[in-house]
């Protein structure tokens, strides 16, 4: 059995679409806080394998690629 991260952060995280009731967006605007804040963290580590692009080592340089690529579809997405 897989696990679906994004399932599991969800549940932890707790629903971010406002519904329009003031006391539930207000929960829902700081779960929304809190997964952009990982988001972000993630982003950063994904960063952090980009250089790798550039190794010798196969595997390395599969990592580094992988996160390059990433980040060139998401600014085409944004």
């Amino acid at each position: 059995m897989e696990i679906n991260l994004h399932e599991v952060v969800m549940k932890l995280a707790g629903p971010i679409m406002p519904v329009g009731e003031t006391r539930e967006d207000e929960r829902r605007f700081n779960n929304l806080s809190r997964t952009i804040e990982l988001v972000d963290l993630l982003l950063f580590d994904i960063n952090q394998v980009v250089p790798n692009k550039n190794c010798v080592e196969g595997s390395m340089k599969k990592a580094g690629l992988k996160a390059a690529e990433f980040f060139a579809d998401l600014k085409g997405e944004i």
